[in-house]
């Protein structure tokens, strides 16, 4: 098991066990995220009208794009949180399972014949839209242009820590109740910290 392996694979199980143990928590958490959710969906909805066609043959069909080819791909604590609150005990003990064994495939660890087994992809993998798939989409349809940079604009808000995000709302929780992960970036990384100094949401890196 590579270190990649190993801090989802603790991660994923830190998550599930909290969620497990604690009904009140899990439906807190639920709440807490719905508006993301939403969201979420209005991505998925705006990919599916104008990406679908060339994502899917560009990405996956022809082997040839970056979209899913590294295993380490970016997965924020809060990805793995949302994820899990969607999900079935089954499908997480799946995450589980290929977890502990080696990647022999060419692309994600996560992905599967029909694509990624998360139900809520990680926003880094959401929101990847290769040059080709760009330059063939934008140029051909200046409204979906306009409309990607609005996406992109809210994104921010759930994630982007110059103000309270949600992101970092759900690192807090469990850092308060005594769980740590490596993949806690927006208390982790010091780029993100100097953001959240910046904007006086803490006092010191």
């Amino acid at each position: 098991m590579n270190a990649y392996h190993q801090e989802q694979l603790e991660t994923i199980a830190l998550v599930h066990s909290h969620l497990k143990r604690n009904a009140t928590a899990r439906r807190d958490l639920a709440a807490l995220i719905a508006d993301y959710l939403v969201f979420r969906e209005e991505v998925a909805k705006f990919l599916s009208m104008g990406f679908s066609e060339v994502c899917t043959q560009t990405c996956y069909h022809s082997r040839l794009s970056a979209c899913c080819s590294r295993e380490g791909i970016v997965t924020f604590f809060a990805d793995i949180v949302v994820n899990l609150l969607v999900s079935e005990d089954q499908e997480i003990q799946e995450h589980l399972s290929i977890l502990r064994k080696p990647n022999l495939g060419f692309k994600c660890v996560y992905l599967a014949e029909n694509g990624c087994r998360w139900n809520v992809k990680p926003i880094v993998c959401e929101m990847f839209l290769c040059k080709r798939a760009q330059d063939t989409i934008f140029n051909r349809n200046a409204e979906f242009k306009r409309e990607w940079k609005l996406i992109e604009g809210k994104r921010k808000r759930f994630t982007w820590p110059d103000r309270p995000v949600l992101f970092d709302m759900l690192e807090t929780y469990f850092l308060e109740r005594g769980h740590r992960s490596p993949l806690m970036y927006l208390h982790n990384s010091p780029g993100l910290l100097r953001l959240k100094q910046k904007a006086g949401l803490i006092t010191q890196t």
